[in-house]
């Protein structure tokens, strides 16, 4: 899988690295505590990133497929326990992306103590816009993030509501596994996240990156 990056080159994505509930908001409106603990991630292969924006299949097996706006932050450089103060040396560039998900499919399996892998790890579910190399000065520590749905905003933050920040991310990461050049990390989605249909139009915009346009097609096998 190659993703286009702002300097005219193909970045070769390698693995997907999702943190869990990153936004003190979001994680009450999932049910959750929003105190510091220790990030948590999911993984997701290469094959679920769609890049570019355009058109992505409604997955099967779900009536509530949502919507999740993320920093996304491509990583350059590897290393294993990398230090936070030296972490950002690593990072590649960032963009806009979304992480969908079949919430329905995640509640089961939540309920149930099983891993989230069918509601995460799915077709197309991991849209990713152009990547704007770090180079180029985005501060990945503030500005607005949002998400709006057919013109109507439905997320709305700043990237300085995260519990953990990107360099903080990396560094916790590297811990657990050697982090490769080519490997994304999705840093957490905001409060506000909801179910969308076939034919909504999702934008995602990062003040300072180029900006994610996504339709919602028809089901997937049909």
């Amino acid at each position: 899988m190659l993703a286009p990056a702002g300097d005219g080159k193909q970045f070769p994505v390698r693995r997907l690295f999702c943190v869990g509930r990153n936004y003190a908001d979001h994680a009450r409106e999932m049910g959750a505590d929003p105190d510091r603990e220790p990030p948590f991630f999911f993984t997701a292969w290469a094959e679920t990133v769609a890049t570019g924006g355009g058109t992505i299949a409604y997955p099967q097996k779900t009536s509530n497929y949502h919507y999740e706006a993320e920093l996304v932050v491509a990583i350059g450089k590897g290393g294993r326990n990398i230090p936070a103060e030296s972490a950002m040396d690593h990072v590649y560039g960032y963009a806009a992306g979304l992480d969908m998900t079949r919430r329905d499919l995640q509640a089961d399996a939540k309920a149930h103590g099983r891993p989230w892998d069918v509601a995460k790890n799915v077709e197309q579910s991991k849209p990713l816009g152009l990547i704007t190399p770090a180079s180029d000065g985005f501060d990945p520590a503030k500005g607005r993030i949002s998400l709006s749905v057919n013109g109507a905003v439905r997320q709305d933050a700043d990237l300085s509501d995260m519990i953990w920040p990107v360099a903080d991310v990396i560094a916790y990461l590297s811990g657990l596994y050697r982090v490769e050049p080519g490997d994304l990390i999705y840093t957490g989605t905001p409060a506000g996240v909801g179910a969308v249909v076939p034919g909504d139009v999702i934008e995602v915009a990062i003040d300072g990156l180029a900006p994610l346009n996504v339709t919602v097609g028809t089901p997937s096998g049909h």
